[in-house]
This record gives structure tokens, sequence and C-alpha cells, in this order.
């Protein structure tokens, strides 16, 4: 189990999850030669940058962050995504893979926002929380689109 000695450790924690998921989508863009799905990604990856933008601003922003609360047990191995994009990767694997690394930043925002006491950081990790959300549904949209639809 992780254990985080202060806020700013969870927003690091955070930070770095973010930009993560920049590397991510970028990379599988630079990988797909589909066009629609180059954009979306990397629209994505767009998103995700300001999400690590408005976590690095609660960082410097003195009136949410309070460095002296503890946060422990935050189970951050039920958040991370094992799978990693491989060098021929179909759409749909890619969408899978999308919808999974989504639904583990919704969960550790989620989980996030349930153990902080500082509300303005809670309202921030419910708010990054709810856009992942949206971004799961999405990936799943189009994934049915494509995939579970009859033709």
């Amino acid at each position: 189990m992780e254990t985080f000695g202060s806020v700013d450790a969870v927003l690091d924690f955070a930070i770095e999850r973010e930009q993560e998921a920049v590397d991510f989508y970028t990379d599988l863009a630079g990988q797909t030669e589909i066009a629609s799905l180059k954009k979306t990604l990397q629209a994505f990856a767009g998103v995700e940058r300001g999400h690590k933008e408005k976590l690095q601003q609660a960082k410097l922003d003195p009136a949410v962050v309070d460095g002296d609360r503890l946060v422990v047990d935050l189970k951050i191995g039920d958040y991370l995504v094992a799978a990693e994009p491989g060098p021929i990767m179909s759409f749909q694997d890619a969408l899978v893979l999308a919808m999974q690394r989504e639904k583990a930043a919704m969960d550790l925002y989620a989980g996030l926002a349930g153990i902080v006491g500082d509300a303005g950081l809670r309202d921030l990790f419910e708010k990054l929380a709810a856009e992942e959300a949206h971004h799961k549904f999405s990936f799943e949209a189009a994934y049915e689109n494509h995939f579970l639809s009859e033709n």
C-alpha cells in the first residue's frame, strides 16, 4: 500500500499520473494511422495536460493545499493500469486500453476526493474524477459505435 505524508505528496503523485496519461495518448496517437483516432488521442493528451496544470496550480495555492495533513493507505495499486500499448495495436485494443486508463484515473480522483480534508482540494479531485468519467464514456461510445453496433 502506498502511504503519503502530505497533501503535496498526493498532488505530486497525481501530477505524475497525468504526465503518464499525456505521454500515453501522445505515444498512442503517434502509433495509429487512423486519422480520427489520432485526432481524438491528441485531444485527450491536451485535456490531460490541462489536468496536470490544475494540479500544479493547486500545489502553488496555499489556500488549497494543507501541507501538514497526512494521507494514508490510498491503495494505489488499485488505480494503476498494467497494460502497455504494443507496437501493432488494433483500434479496438487501443480503445479498450484507453477505457481502462480513464477508469483508473477516475477511481484515483474519486478516492482522493474521499480522503482529503480540504474542501477546495476535494472539489478539484471531484471535478477531475468527473472529467475522467466523461473521457471513459467517450471511448466507450466509440467502442460501441465501431464494435458493438449492428451494421
